[in-house]
């Protein structure tokens, strides 16, 4: 049963996004996870199963709107399931899904190499107390006491 409240079930399938050079698999990666906040949110999801507003609280900087379609592009995709657990207007959880977990080693290797990255432009190594940061996280996966 569907439980949105304007839209039948079907009435606005969404539809995958196009990749520009068909044939190149680094501008697929980049079609599925490249943006400002994909590889993040995919992140966070690793960890736990989030709530929207729990995920919009953790991403301060972002808007409603932005984490909305990130968000949509991630299930369309894939690799992030969208949970209702109740009647409308239900509370929505997130996860991600066994292919999404695919993608851990890329974001894995890119936070790390974004370590790297600011410690060469001489910013801090430590782990940091913001609510966007995933320094407390070691290269294993494991979160640092």
């Amino acid at each position: 049963m569907n439980h949105h409240k304007n839209a039948p079930e079907g009435a606005y399938p969404r539809a995958a996004r196009r990749n520009p050079l068909e044939e190149c698999p680094l501008t697929a990666t980049l079609a599925a996870v490249g943006g400002k906040w994909k590889l993040t949110l995919i992140y966070w999801l690793a960890h736990e199963e989030h709530h929207f507003s729990g995920l919009l609280r953790r991403a301060a900087p972002i808007s409603h709107k932005v984490l909305t379609e990130q968000l949509r592009e991630l299930e369309t995709d894939g690799l992030v399931e969208r949970e209702e657990t109740g009647p409308v207007p239900t509370p929505v959880r997130y996860h991600l899904t066994e292919y999404g977990r695919t993608a851990l080693p890329l974001v894995e290797c890119a936070r790390v190499w974004g370590l790297q990255h600011l410690e060469r432009r001489g910013g801090r190594r430590t782990p940091g107390t913001s609510a966007l940061s995933c320094s407390n996280v070691t290269a294993t996966g494991g979160v640092l006491d």
